[in-house]
């Protein structure tokens, strides 16, 4: 019986993913490669997150979107399973809005943290 846990990510752009956990200081290494779980147990992803504890945290693709797979028991991250999904997918979406204003010419004029975490950006192009 496998331990780990498969959890549904709006996460569609492996580029901005890995921007995203740059931008967090979280490490990873690129795929396809094995997520470890209990016993020795392992499932592939194509982004890999190593844990000290040798319990690693996975997004492997479903064909739709990204889904992080780990084994929830070992989590050793300084955020709870919520919370690193919530800076993921905000750092995420960050830089998919970045990645999209830049392709489409626009410079970014003002990026802007608020205290509630919400982050103000403004993007100007010149015609």
């Amino acid at each position: 019986m496998s331990h780990f846990s498969s959890i549904k990510t709006q996460i569609r752009n492996l580029t901005s993913l890995k921007s995203a956990l740059k931008d967090l200081n979280i490490d990873w290494k690129e795929g396809p490669s094995p997520v470890r779980g209990y016993q020795g147990q392992t499932s592939q992803a194509d982004l890999v997150i190593e844990q000290e504890n040798n319990y690693d945290i996975g997004f492997s693709w479903n064909g739709q979107h990204y889904e992080l797979v780990a084994d929830l028991q070992y989590w050793q991250q300084p955020w709870t399973v919520d919370g690193f999904l919530q800076r993921v997918t905000q750092n995420y979406a960050l830089q998919t809005v970045l990645s999209e204003s830049a392709q489409q010419g626009f410079a970014v004029t003002e990026q802007q943290k608020n205290e509630d975490g919400s982050i103000r950006l403004v993007v100007q192009r010149w015609s």
